[in-house]
């Protein structure tokens, strides 16, 4: 609903500042009209309109649909901006100008003519240069979404940690979702950028796919590349209980990457070890009418003495799982807001968006994530690798 309100409400303001300004001639306008009409319906309807195309249809259009997406955001936006700073600026002029004695009726001067043909220009030259804006963000948000990620490394101090893991390193790599957009290529140069770090643990926190087995197995493939002392390890997001849980559970299983559906493994040898705790996605199970996040299953037979970090897909009862004797929680999901004006306003959905966060002695971070979904663009929030160097 709010996709679809949110798409008309977007076309038909590019039309009045776009399309009226820029858009000349009766055939080329209606051309323009058809587009932004399609593109509504598209994207308020878009399950329907995939049943009614034939079969392998749904990636072209899906590709389609989420690039103008995208790139019609990045357009609003630069209009948005275009038309405050105009409003603006008048109403600094207005302020500023002096009031000036009314003349008597027979001295009023004569009523100033408005040049309409100038008019005309300056709009046409205000929604090109918004036009050009618009373009240019949207070129810069699809480089940025699929350059390599931004690796942050930063170290965690876990006061229950053997002294003999001080330095313990794990990779966290979360919301790739390999589909319509990210596909092998994108997953092979990751494991490697991912290898070069040399972790001591790999943890892929969910959100991996946008798809079934049979489709993308292929390109999640990669991920058996990866290489690390202790190993890789996965729990679901949202997406992947969308995709089929159980089915990417027991592939990721056949890749030599170990899946933690609320249960935990201890990491280490007899004299230096923690536990590595794994959750189903927090809201996943719920929808599908499956069993899903459950905390006290996975910290079920725990010493609470020991060491913890616990991967969970969403930033969610981070606080109740550090009373719980949690050191330390991995999440993703949020993707840091992905594009503006959602960057700004991500942190008004979740307490812990994005980055570190502390309670107590606990701490959770938060990854903007490796990938992206819907439009592949990403502005104001580039991917990131996380590398998380433990401490005692």
């Amino acid at each position: 609903m709010l996709i679809g309100l949110g798409a008309v409400l977007g076309h038909l303001y590019l039309y009045r500042r776009l399309v009226r300004q820029l858009v000349h001639g009766r055939l080329p306008r209606l051309l323009a009209i058809g587009v932004l009409v399609l593109m509504t319906g598209v994207l308020g309807n878009r399950r329907t309109v995939v049943d009614l195309l034939p079969s392998g249809a749904e990636g072209p259009l899906t590709q389609a649909m989420y690039t103008w997406m995208g790139v019609a955001l990045c357009l609003v936006i630069a209009l948005v901006l275009t038309d405050a700073g105009r409003a603006l600026a008048a109403l600094v002029q207005r302020l500023r100008r002096r009031p000036e004695p009314t003349p008597p009726a027979a001295e009023a001067p004569p009523a100033q003519h408005v040049d309409e043909e100038r008019r005309r220009f300056l709009g046409q030259a205000v929604a090109g240069g918004a036009f050009m804006a618009g373009g240019g963000l949207a070129a810069h948000g699809s480089w940025r979404a699929f350059s390599p990620p931004i690796v942050t490394e930063l170290a965690v101090k876990i006061p229950k940690l053997p002294k003999a893991l001080d330095g313990l390193s794990i990779v966290q790599l979360t919301d790739i979702h390999v589909g319509h957009f990210i596909q092998r290529r994108y997953m092979d140069a990751l494991v490697q950028q991912a290898n070069t770090l040399r972790p001591d643990l790999f943890a892929i926190t969910g959100d991996l796919v946008d798809g079934d087995v049979p489709s993308l197995g292929g390109h999640v493939a990669a991920l058996a590349a990866l290489k690390s002392r202790y190993g890789s390890y996965f729990v679901t997001g949202n997406h992947d209980y969308y995709s089929g849980d159980e089915a990417w559970s027991a592939f990721l299983e056949s890749l030599g990457i170990e899946v933690l559906r609320n249960r935990h493994v201890r990491i280490g040898d007899a004299g230096a070890s923690f536990d590595l705790v794994g959750v189903d996605d927090w809201s996943g199970g719920r929808r599908r009418n499956k069993k899903g996040y459950d905390l006290d299953q996975a910290l079920a037979g725990r010493n609470p003495d020991r060491a913890a970090v616990l991967l969970a897909h969403q930033p969610a009862n981070f606080k109740v799982a550090a009373e719980r004797g949690v050191d330390l929680q991995i999440s993703g999901h949020t993707h840091g807001g992905q594009l503006v004006p959602m960057t700004f306003l991500i942190g008004l959905a979740w307490e812990h968006s994005a980055g570190l966060y502390a309670h107590g002695d606990s701490n959770i971070y938060v990854s903007r994530g490796c990938g992206f979904w819907g439009p592949p663009m990403r502005v104001g929030s580039p991917p990131e690798i996380v590398k998380l160097v433990l401490t005692a």
